[in-house]
């Protein structure tokens, strides 16, 4: 279970968590204010951008609910509805301020009034251009900045909608480029929005190139731009009414390559796994169930989203552990659910009475949802745990995680190759991406070509190791073993691995050990620790601030170290039968459950943290954000450019190069 808009408990104090409060100014203060002043029925015009904002907050019987009975694209033909008021929502650009007028001037406008409002900042000359038409000032009803130019993917996480982001900022030739310099405007408006929208000034703090470092690039300076763009376009909401004029909050920016193995490495969640081995559009999968009638197999569609208890629940539990939960599950509701059991003795061949198919009938609308909800996830549990099965996944998600850990080498990785020529060419690649990360000098001169050769693995799909090299910054010079090529975070490494285990702090199963890099900088920043030589501020405190007793809203002291249930015996056997058996068992729950020590009352959370990652950000990445919140008492939100699969990220990698990207 995480925090969500879901969680019935969210609505039980005064904190909103950051999703809910994107839905509540939609919903309330734009299309409520409209309403509060017309109770007639209006219609809502927003353009290709607004129309994502809306649609990842709201739902289209939301918007009904306040009144909207139509809505209709900006820049297509509209049938003219003079009797009825219009809300639109649009970018604030020359084209949609030029339509808008269009619709609204003249003796015979479109629609009787317009209330207007912008996703981000509005130009003075746009202003003064809406001023200058005396025909469309009396049907303006409102004229208004919404700053909400961001697209909630989660209740804790957001994207800026910049899907080519890597290649447009890092790839070559686009330094100084007319792409990169759109790209990085708009993903700094867009960030900045997050804040005027949550009246929210943050410290501005970004990973700082190494200005004694001669190899220097500019991707290196990403992050500094980025950070600094933002920065001007927080500068000037300080205008906004009951902006706050002092930090409120942290931000911190990062490029995606403070850690190149999140994603691409086998995250053994459910949530990772979906996205992972399934063919999935979004949130959404198709799969074939039985029928009830024994005939061909049905297509359901599966919405993986947080309406769903069920996911909810289950999405950020190891794969093993959700699969044994949702069969407990349906035998529990088998054992109490009356026409669940009428329901099972007639699959055994006994003979249903009257009275049971009365029984049946009563009970039926509630045991129909349910045992459908569950019987679905049942069916994408099946499928992924089938998938493991026949692609040999777990002996290699044991060999990545050594490697990662320091537990694994080059003989480890040589043998895998030698012996499992069948596996999957993605899957040889993704290990051998993570052998680079952790041992860089092992690709250098031909040894490179021989660990192709031994993959069969196409020089253009070991391209994408070459393109590891260019997004950390690289300039072809050699670096240090200690470092790693991938890894700009921390030189101290026991036998070369890219992180420490910290598996002693929670229970854990099998192939649940890794963690991605923003897990420790996250802590390290709320415990004011970040190194500044490498995390530096665009507007650096003189003292600290004290996020416990100087927070707008309080912190609690962290969960102490006798709440936590006492770690059991290492988990480090690499190939054993009991790869998915947990090593502590509770009530059954999740034993990854983070609000196993969590408070409900959300109203001593403390100071926001926002974590931003230029060139897309992994599930692992999103559910450390959610583990996190409870732990540190501070909502976490995770901001990145996109959310992306590992095959979606091998490709833009393997683009990096192309100049055509």
């Amino acid at each position: 279970m995480s925090f969500s808009d879901s969680d019935p408990t969210l609505n039980s104090g005064d904190y909103k968590f950051f999703r809910q409060i994107s839905r509540d100014r939609l919903l309330n203060e734009m299309l409520g204010s409209a309403k509060a002043d017309s109770k007639s029925w209006k219609v809502l015009i927003m353009d290709k951008v607004t129309v994502k904002v809306m649609s990842h907050s709201c739902k289209m019987a939301d918007i009904t609910d306040q009144g909207i009975s139509l809505v209709e694209d900006l820049f297509r033909r509209r049938q003219p509805l003079p009797s009825m008021d219009a809300i639109y929502f649009i970018q604030p650009s020359k084209e949609n301020v030029v339509m808008f007028l269009s619709d609204m001037s003249g003796r015979e406008p479109l629609y009787k009034k317009a209330y207007v409002f912008f996703s981000s900042p509005i130009p003075k000359e746009l202003v003064n251009h809406i001023r200058s038409d005396t025909s469309v000032l009396p049907r303006i009803g409102a004229l208004s900045e919404m700053n909400m130019e961001f697209f909630p993917v989660d209740s804790q996480a957001f994207i800026t909608d910049h899907d080519r982001a890597l290649g447009e900022l890092f790839g070559e030739g686009t330094e100084n480029s007319r792409k990169f310099d759109t790209c990085l405007n708009i993903m700094a408006i867009r960030i900045a929005t997050v804040f005027a929208s949550l009246k929210e000034l943050p410290f501005v703090r970004y990973r700082a190139a190494k200005e004694s470092d001669a190899s220097t690039t500019f991707r290196d300076l990403v992050p500094t731009k980025l950070a600094t763009a933002v920065w001007n376009c927080l500068s000037k909401y300080k205008l906004i009414p009951n902006f706050p004029q002092t930090e409120t909050c942290e931000l911190l920016i990062l490029d995606r390559s403070v850690d190149q193995i999140a994603p691409v490495i086998h995250e053994w969640t459910y949530d990772a796994m979906c996205h992972d081995l399934l063919d999935m559009d979004g949130n959404k999968y198709v799969l074939e169930v039985p029928s009830k009638t024994n005939g061909e197999p049905v297509k359901k569609e599966v919405l993986l989203e947080d309406q769903d208890p069920v996911w909810l629940e289950l999405r950020h539990a190891h794969i093993a552990d959700a699969s044994e939960r949702l069969h407990d599950k349906m035998t529990n509701f088998v054992s109490k659910n009356r026409a669940a059991q009428v329901q099972q003795s007639s699959r055994d061949g006994s003979e249903i009475s009257t009275r049971d198919l009365q029984k049946i009938v009563q009970a039926l609308p509630q045991y129909g949802e349910q045992v459908d909800k569950l019987s679905l996830h049942i069916e994408v549990a099946g499928e992924i745990n089938r998938i493991i099965r026949e692609t040999k996944l777990r002996e290699l998600g044991q060999l990545e995680q050594d490697l990662v850990f320091g537990d694994a080498g080059a003989k480890d990785v040589i043998n895998f190759l030698r012996t499992n020529q069948d596996a999957a060419p993605e899957n040889k690649l993704r290990l051998l991406m993570i052998y680079a990360s952790v041992y860089p000098e092992r690709f250098e001169g031909d040894k490179a070509t021989k660990l192709m050769q031994l993959a069969r693995l196409s020089p253009d799909d070991m391209k994408v190791v070459h393109n590891m090299q260019l997004l950390a910054g690289s300039s072809g010079s050699k670096k240090t073993s200690t470092s790693g090529f991938s890894l700009k975070f921390d030189g101290q490494k026991t036998k070369q691995a890219a992180r420490k285990d910290r598996t002693g702090e929670e229970e854990t199963w099998q192939l649940f050990r890794f963690y991605p890099m923003i897990e420790e900088l996250i802590e390290n920043l709320g415990k004011g620790e970040l190194p500044k030589n490498d995390y530096s501020c665009m507007n650096e405190p003189t003292v600290q601030p004290d996020t416990h007793s100087g927070s707008v809203r309080k912190t609690q002291a962290p969960v102490a170290s006798s709440e936590r249930k006492a770690p059991a015996q290492s988990m480090r056997s690499r190939r054993t039968a009991t790869w998915a058996r947990p090593r502590c068992s509770d009530d059954g729950n999740s034993s990854n459950s983070i609000l196993k020590h969590a408070t409900t009352d959300f109203k001593n959370l403390g100071q926001r943290i926002f974590v931003f990652i230029i060139g897309g950000a992994t599930r692992s990445e999103l559910r450390v954000c959610h583990k996190l919140t409870a732990k540190l008492r501070r909502e976490v939100v995770l901001g990145s450019s996109s959310f992306d699969d590992p095959p979606q990220y091998l490709t833009k990698l393997k683009l990096l190069a192309d100049r055509d990207i």
